[in-house]
C-alpha cells in the first residue's frame, strides 16, 4: 500500500468517522479528494465537516460503497439492518470491497447477515484520539478478510495511534475501556482542573496542567512498562499531600466508581448484541 492513496468511503459520517478521516489524511493513507461519506440530510454539521476535508459528502450509501475500496461502517448499531439492507436489495453493485465496521456491539456473524455475500469484514474498535493521532484501536476479522485486508487494517489503525489484532470475546469490555474512557478521562481532567480552581488557579493554567499532568501519566505507564501501582507509589510520600489525597479518593470509592463504569458500559454493549443469542 506504500504511496498508494486509499479510496476510503464512510456510511455514516459521525465524530468517529471524522476523526478517523482526518488522521487518515494527517498519515498520508489518503486525500479528502480520494473519501466520500453518506450522511443523513438533517445532519449538515457531519456534511460539512467532510467538505471541509476536500472530500464528498452524499445521502446514498449505495454510491459510498461504490465509489470506495475501503468502507468504514460508522452508523448507529440500530441503524445497521436498514443502511447495510439497501446495499443487499442493489442491483450489480460490487461488493469485492474491504468493509471495516466500528458499529458498536455488531457482531461479525451479523454484519456478514446484512451485507451482500461473500463480504470481506473486519469488526474494528478505534477511540476519538485517533484524530491527534492517538489512539487506541483494536481489531477482528471475519472469516473472508484476507491477509491483505488485515495489513491494510493494521496500516489504517497504526497511522492513527495504536492497534492490536483480538479475538471478539474481547471486544466489548474493550468498548468500555478504551473505546468510551476517554469520556472518563476527560471528566477526571474537567474534576482536576476543577479542584485547582477551587484552590485558587487561573482556569486556562488549570486545564493546561491537568491534561498535561494525565497524559503524561499514560506515557510513563506505556513507556515505562512499569506497573502503575509502583509509579503511584514512587509519587506518594510518607504522610505527605499525595497520601492524604489519595485517601480522600478511597473513601469516597474512587476506584471503585471506574471499576463499575467499565462493567456498566460492558454490559450495555452486550445488551445491544443480545438479540444475535436469543
Amino acid at each position: 500500500m506504500a504511496g498508494k492513496m486509499l479510496k476510503i468511503g464512510f456510511v455514516g459520517g459521525g465524530k468517529m468517522a471524522q476523526a478517523l478521516a482526518k488522521g487518515f489524511i494527517s498519515a498520508g493513507l489518503s486525500k479528502g479528494e480520494n473519501m466520500i461519506a453518506s450522511n443523513h440530510p438533517a445532519d449538515v454539521a457531519s456534511q460539512q465537516a467532510f467538505r471541509d476535508l476536500g472530500a464528498e459528502s452524499i445521502t446514498e450509501n449505495i454510491s459510498v460503497v461504490k465509489k470506495s475500496e475501503v468502507v468504514i461502517i460508522g452508523v448507529k448499531p440500530q441503524i445497521i439492518p436498514v443502511a447495510l439492507g439497501e446495499l443487499q436489495k442493489a442491483s450489480g453493485l460490487d461488493t469485492n470491497k474491504l468493509f471495516l465496521s466500528i458499529a458498536m456491539g455488531v457482531t461479525i456473524n451479523q454484519l456478514e447477515q446484512f451485507l451482500p455475500s461473500p463480504a470481506r469484514v473486519v469488526r474494528v474498535m478505534p477511540n476519538t484520539p485517533a484524530l491527534v493521532r492517538n489512539g487506541a484501536s483494536v481489531f477482528v476479522a471475519g472469516e473472508k478478510a484476507s491477509k491483505s485486508d488485515i495489513e491494510i487494517t493494521k496500516q489504517l489503525l497504526q497511522s492513527v495511534g495504536t492497534c492490536e489484532q483480538v479475538t471478539e470475546n474481547y471486544l466489548d469490555p474493550i468498548t468500555a475501556l478504551s473505546g468510551s474512557g476517554p469520556a472518563y478521562v476527560y471528566i477526571m481532567i474537567e474534576a482536576l482542573a476543577d479542584g485547582g480552581v477551587k484552590m485558587g488557579l487561573p482556569r486556562d493554567m488549570a486545564y493546561r496542567l491537568a491534561s498535561q499532568t494525565v497524559l503524561g501519566a499514560g506515557t510513563m505507564v506505556r513507556d515505562t512498562k512499569t506497573h502503575p501501582g509502583i509509579l503511584k507509589d514512587e509519587v506518594t510520600s510518607p504522610a505527605g499531600s499525595t497520601a492524604t489525597g489519595l485517601h480522600f479518593l478511597e473513601k469516597h470509592g474512587f476506584r471503585s466508581a471506574v471499576i463499575g463504569a467499565i462493567e456498566a458500559a460492558t454490559l450495555r454493549c452486550r445488551e445491544i448484541s443480545q438479540p444475535e443469542k436469543k
